[in-house]
């Protein structure tokens, strides 16, 4: 009875130590946030692509950070519950345990699974669009012609318009069903007319078949607001 009640008093200790890791992962998740944030300043300011190419880097290695650290929690919970379920007769290694669940995780990683990173998704999409709505070559990163950037410069302006106010979006928010976007103010306060008549919200994209929409299909267009207000400031730098 006293060998099995150390081994509780083991597992519990482990258990208590699993917030503390927990807690490092909130610490990955802002560290990620901020180098997204940071990359899509120097795109906007136009600074030097290798610089964003370093931050994939950091990105990819707070990836694989997060993904060591959720393979040795779920390693540790795994363990718990198997000396919970079986208890031994004597008062297990826990760590040694711990380590040997770890490692056989470990053995099925790849750098490719790394890019399928939520967050490291993310950044990459982020990028894609802010080069895309500012004119930037997505393949060849090289100056755009005058021609080119004159088409991009119509495109975006297009792009910028709420097709709900068809004015000049503010506060953009991308629908994750279909990819539209549109002013939060104005694509909240439809939503929510609809459903107080108790019908579906359309996208009111014309062409669009999305036709059940939700405030939570509703996430911000970081790409886009800066965009705009890059638009905005070379207009102002114009007049």
């Amino acid at each position: 009875m006293a060998s099995h009640g150390s081994s509780v008093v083991s597992s519990s200790a482990v258990e208590n130590s699993l917030s503390s890791l927990k807690n490092c992962q909130a610490y990955i998740d802002t560290g990620m946030d901020i180098t997204t944030v940071v990359a899509l300043d120097l795109v906007q300011n136009g600074c030097d692509p290798t610089d964003v190419d370093n931050l994939e880097s950091v990105m990819l290695e707070y990836a694989a950070l997060n993904r060591d650290l959720n393979q040795y929690i779920s390693a540790v919970e795994e363990t718990v519950r198997k000396v919970k379920r079986d208890p031994p007769d004597e008062v297990p290694d826990l760590k040694s345990l711990v380590d040997t669940t770890y490692a056989a995780k470990q053995r099925k990683n790849s750098d490719e699974s790394l890019k399928k990173n939520d967050k490291f998704l993310q950044f990459k999409e982020q990028l894609r669009d802010l080069r895309k709505q500012m004119g930037v070559p997505q393949d060849s990163r090289d100056q755009a012609s005058d021609d080119d950037e004159d088409i991009a410069v119509t495109q975006s302006i297009a792009n910028f318009t709420c097709p709900i106010t068809q004015m000049e979006m503010v506060n953009p928010v991308k629908n994750k069903e279909c990819g539209h976007t549109y002013e939060k103010e104005a694509i909240e306060k439809m939503i929510q007319r609809r459903h107080q008549q108790k019908k579906n919200a359309r996208c009111p994209k014309i062409g669009c078949d999305v036709s059940d929409m939700n405030e939570s299909h509703l996430v911000p267009d970081t790409a886009l607001r800066r965009a705009i207000e890059v638009h905005k400031k070379q207009s102002q730098t114009k007049q």
